[in-house]
């Protein structure tokens, strides 16, 4: 099943046959599989959700029918988050490349479009944890332990493109502060000129990123189930 641009199925199989020592080869091919599905539409806030949904849930479903004991499966499940938030780490550096686009052309951090991307960047990693969780929350009871040990781990220490996307708000800002400074400001009617085509400008950059992104891994060839020990 395509949903959100990722086929689900696929996802899942590598979920149901990967061996744990495949564990990095299966957060690769997520990472690869949550960046394409982002790279396919306007980086808006909704889209992003709904991938990481999809995502979400395709591991879930692998995982319940893979027959591993819950430790390997919490282990496949970290891989799954670790994926997804090395793909959103490519997402929020996308985002700061266009946004300073338009600082440079002087639009003000309170221009209405522009202070809403970045207010979304700031709960970036809020954003992370809530969709993954209430996706999480609809799989299997079984699951429901490995899932809350991994959320609860990766919360505590944070994510990659939390931390980016906190660095990136506080960077645009004295950016935007700058060019304040030297008189560099756009007009309100040029500044909402500039930012009509955000979304669809980040994901023109993201997809201008991919040369960088081939240096990953192909999606992981999972072994059978025959040749777990």
């Amino acid at each position: 099943m395509i949903k959100s641009g990722i086929d689900q199925k696929a996802l899942a199989d590598m979920f149901t046959n990967a061996t744990t020592k495949q564990g990095e080869a299966l957060r690769q091919a997520v990472s690869s599989a949550t960046l394409k599905a982002l790279q396919g539409r306007e980086m808006t806030v909704k889209n992003i959700q709904g991938v990481l949904k999809s995502v979400t849930q395709a591991a879930s479903a692998g995982a319940a029918d893979s027959g591993l004991p819950a430790v390997d499966v919490e282990a496949l499940l970290g891989k799954a988050l670790a994926g997804m938030d090395s793909a959103l780490l490519q997402a929020v550096e996308a985002q700061r490349k266009a946004l300073e686009q338009f600082v440079e052309q002087g639009v003000s951090t309170q221009e209405k479009q522009l202070k809403g991307a970045l207010g979304d960047l700031e709960k970036m990693e809020d954003m992370f944890f809530t969709t993954v969780t209430k996706a999480a929350q609809t799989a299997s009871e079984q699951l429901q332990g490995p899932w809350n040990q991994v959320l609860e781990s990766m919360q505590l220490k944070g994510t990659a493109s939390g931390a980016q996307a906190t660095a990136t708000v506080e960077q645009l800002m004295a950016s935007a502060q700058q060019a304040s400074r030297e008189g560099r400001a756009a007009g309100a009617k040029a500044a909402e000129a500039l930012m009509k085509g955000y979304a669809t400008l980040v994901s023109g950059v993201l997809i201008g990123m991919s040369e960088g992104l081939r240096q990953e891994s192909p999606a992981a060839k999972p072994a059978t189930k025959t040749s777990r020990k």
